[in-house]
């Protein structure tokens, strides 16, 4: 099997391509801006790779998609604080590039994975979503917050529609907060710009202080990268066609926690820790309100929790590393990154 990774040196991409190319014999062909987070595929024979930008590079990407088998467009600006501040370059790449990606699958008949996101269920009210039969509700359109799980859902629909129309084969998949080694940079985190987990684990190490949007009070449920590469290796193998147009939560609703709690314990997980620098400054948890930390034009979710039994009934998946480890894990890498 050929696949086709494009943003291959992001979090998913890398550990994606690192799992393929130790677990079976399929090729990767990756295209990234940076290949910093490749160090263990970089040199692989089965692993070739272009440093370009998917906005430039339209006819490598082309030549690519009809020369594999599946492919994986995982290039996406998926930080809250960009939604708000730069909504049309969210737009831009996140849905009018990746769209090119999809009618070239459909041009040339090849299977996409295609990442949605599990933003796309908005503010439903169901205790957990379910991918076929959940509502998708957005706010207003002046909360430009939503423009990332608009587009996201409009691709959705987009790839369905092409599935029933023209063939196309298809599978979409929705990660619930992964987490774990190279989530983010810490290097280059500033506030609202990486993933929570990130962006905690950064205020640690620099003796900053946590800064909780509206109390805390948001729930998600986390999943370590391990188990969910694990899916999305399985969705990707596609035994007896299983996957073929249906949607994947990947996602552990056993890892369901509050901000709030996911700071403390993170607090708790870094005083612990041999790499802790006690000498530093301690760092505290303060609230802040939501239009004093993202400006005007965000609305945030208070809960997030997937159903999984698709996942387990047609891929035999259940993820299986719990909440405390997935963050030791995740904080461990980073403190011996910056070291």
């Amino acid at each position: 099997m050929k696949v086709l990774i494009v943003g291959v040196n992001g979090f998913i991409g890398n550990a994606l391509t690192e799992q393929i190319l130790s677990k079976t014999d399929w090729e990767v062909y990756g295209m990234d801006l940076a290949s910093d987070r490749l160090e263990h595929s970089i040199n692989d024979p089965r692993f070739h790779f272009l440093e370009g930008d998917v906005a430039i590079n339209k006819e490598w990407i082309e030549y690519h998609i009809k020369k594999c088998d599946v492919i994986l467009p995982l290039v996406a600006i998926a930080t809250p604080m960009t939604y708000v501040r730069d909504p049309l370059r969210v737009f831009e790449l996140d849905f009018e590039e990746n769209l090119k990606i999809v009618r070239a699958c459909v041009k040339y008949k090849k299977r996409i994975v295609f990442p949605s996101t599990s933003e796309v269920y908005g503010m439903c009210a169901d205790k957990e979503f379910d991918e076929d039969k959940s509502t998708l509700v957005l706010g207003p359109i002046s909360m430009q917050r939503w423009i990332y799980a608009c587009s996201k859902q409009l691709l959705d629909r987009v790839i369905w529609a092409y599935g029933v129309k023209e063939g196309l084969q298809f599978t979409l998949i929705r990660p619930f907060n992964w987490v774990g080694p190279k989530l983010d940079s810490l290097n280059t985190a500033k506030e609202g710009s990486s993933r929570v987990v990130t962006q905690f684990i950064g205020n640690l190490v620099k003796g900053e202080d946590i800064l909780l949007v509206n109390g805390g009070r948001q729930r998600r449920a986390f999943t370590y990268l391990d188990d969910g590469i694990d899916c999305l290796m399985k969705i990707i193998e596609n035994k007896k066609r299983v996957c073929d147009g249906q949607i994947f939560n990947i996602g552990n609703p056993k890892n369901e926690i509050s901000i709030r709690t996911l700071a403390e314990t993170l607090i708790k997980l870094y005083r612990k820790h041999p790499l802790c620098k006690t000498s530093e400054r301690t760092s505290k948890i303060k609230m802040v309100r939501e239009k004093d930390y993202y400006g005007k034009g965000y609305q945030d979710i208070q809960f997030r929790n997937p159903s999984i039994r698709k996942a387990k009934t047609l891929l035999g998946w259940n993820p299986t590393v719990n909440l405390e480890t997935s963050l030791r894990k995740t904080l461990d890498y980073f403190l011996k990154e910056n070291t």
